[in-house]
């Protein structure tokens, strides 16, 4: 069964099962003790920090390794945080970060703190220039990821880096998604990532602090990790992720020249295949390996389940998931179609004959969810229009609302419009995109008693 997630969480490498289990025998003991066993478990810790510093782009006694990706994320906010807390309290991230980037910013807020995010465009991405506008004199901290979790558009990182920088405000970039294709360029200042995102074992993170950078540890501390990471290292999983970072990066130049070409032909093939799509993301600035598309008039749970019997194991940022009923914060951050999103993500050794399999599987499973969920195949014409109507989706979730808009748009003459009445949040995402998407003009939002009134004007 192709497995198809691989930025959720990517397979073991074999070099990490490899190193996992002979570190298994060797790293057991306490590194901190100096008899035998614990000089043996201490030099594959120091071993393994300076594989993974190299691969970062650091000093082994920056680096630390952390519990999780996530654990990184929040030790590297509020440490910096606190250490630069008489500049202000002050937070600025992108609109389309990592949930550990946007849970941190909401406790600075209710801690009294304050943060803003940094608008992107359609593709995804931030710019330098309005980023550098958001820093403040009390800002004590900039946030931004290195590529994009959910459609894989790399941000300016090192453009961004620059503005902090003659700000004189510290850049802590999440690698998590892109550490394992190369390292990430630029004057950051702090750095997390994720030993599972590249195929190393889950439970390992790495957290990275540049020299200079004023930061206070938070929460209880102990002699661990430079007091930056309390509690005994599992250094089985440490050794494990480091030998598959150097792995992993040693195949990247290859891996990422074949991937790319397989998610291109993705990015093509879907938008013919399959009508009435939307390919987010950005094509050319993107991670190698990830492709993310949304199709209109498609429920996205039960679109992945389908996949799932189909075979194919995807994932989905779409706002109709079993996990959340909200849309996802990055597809509504970028304006895009946020139903019936899927999300491909190929995992190193992908072959050409599973990428075929999908592409063939993929029309009559979206064609056959739509028909259960009586989508038009096409607006038609009324014989007799009438200027103005309005649909009654009230209580009804995603992606009906759509659904019953593009059914009536033929009902009504050109310059006419339809005022559709939905209490769904994804309504308010959804029905100017299906409006970009198929050249109708969205008017606008207006209250009802229920729920809003979205208003569309036909044009075609």
């Amino acid at each position: 069964m192709p497995y198809f997630d691989a930025a959720s969480s990517a397979p073991l490498h074999p070099v990490a099962r490899q190193a996992l289990l002979a570190s298994l025998d060797e790293g057991w003991a306490d590194p901190a003790r100096l008899h035998r066993e614990g000089r043996r478990a201490a030099m594959l810790l120091d071993a393994a920090r300076e594989t993974a510093a190299e691969a970062v782009g650091c000093r082994p006694d920056e680096l630390v390794f952390t519990s999780s990706g996530t654990r990184a994320v929040h030790s590297a906010v509020s440490g910096s945080l606190v250490g630069r807390r008489r500049v202000g309290r002050h937070l600025v991230l992108s609109a389309v970060e990592h949930s550990s980037v946007l849970h941190s910013a909401a406790a600075l807020e209710a801690a009294g703190g304050s943060f803003t995010e940094v608008p992107v465009d359609r593709a995804g991405a931030v710019d330098a220039s309005v980023y550098g506008r958001t820093l403040r004199p009390d800002t004590a901290l900039a946030c931004l990821q290195s590529a994009n979790h959910e459609v894989g558009t790399v941000q300016p990182v090192a453009e961004v880096a620059e503005v902090c920088a003659e700000a004189g405000v510290p850049l802590l970039v999440d690698a998590a998604q892109s550490l394992g294709w190369g390292p990430v360029r630029g004057r950051w200042s702090l750095l997390a990532a994720s030993a599972h995102k590249w195929g190393g074992p889950a439970g390992v993170g790495l957290l990275a602090v540049r020299k200079g950078v004023r930061f206070a540890p938070q929460g209880p501390v102990d002699e661990r990790e430079s007091g930056r990471a309390a509690g005994f290292e599992n250094i089985p999983a440490i050794v494990a992720a480091a030998a598959s970072l150097r792995a992993v990066r040693a195949e990247a130049a290859a891996e990422d020249a074949r991937l790319r070409a397989l998610v291109d032909r993705i990015r093509a093939a879907v938008a013919d295949l399959v009508p009435d799509v939307e390919v987010t993301g950005d094509p050319v600035r993107r991670l190698p390996h990830l492709v993310t598309f949304s199709c209109l008039y498609v429920d996205g749970e039960t679109l992945l389940h389908e996949l799932d019997r189909a075979g194919f194991s995807v994932s989905s940022g779409s706002s109709c998931t079993s996990s959340t009923l909200t849309p996802s914060h990055v597809l509504k951050a970028m304006g895009v179609l946020t139903e019936g999103n899927i999300r491909v993500s190929l995992p190193a050794g992908t072959s050409e004959d599973e990428v075929d399999g999908f592409l063939g599987v993929l029309p009559g499973v979206v064609a056959e969810v739509r028909e259960r969920l009586g989508a038009p195949a096409s607006p038609a014409a009324s014989p007799t229009p009438r200027a103005s109507l309005v649909v009654d989706a009230l209580g009804r979730r995603c992606p009906v609302p759509v659904i019953e808009l593009a059914k009536v748009i033929g009902e009504v003459p050109v310059g006419g419009t339809v005022t559709v009445l939905a209490d769904d949040e994804a309504a308010r995402l959804d029905i100017p995109a299906w409006c970009t998407m198929r050249e109708q003009e969205y008017v606008g939002e207006e209250p009802a008693d229920r729920g809003s009134a979205y208003v569309v004007r036909r044009l075609l």
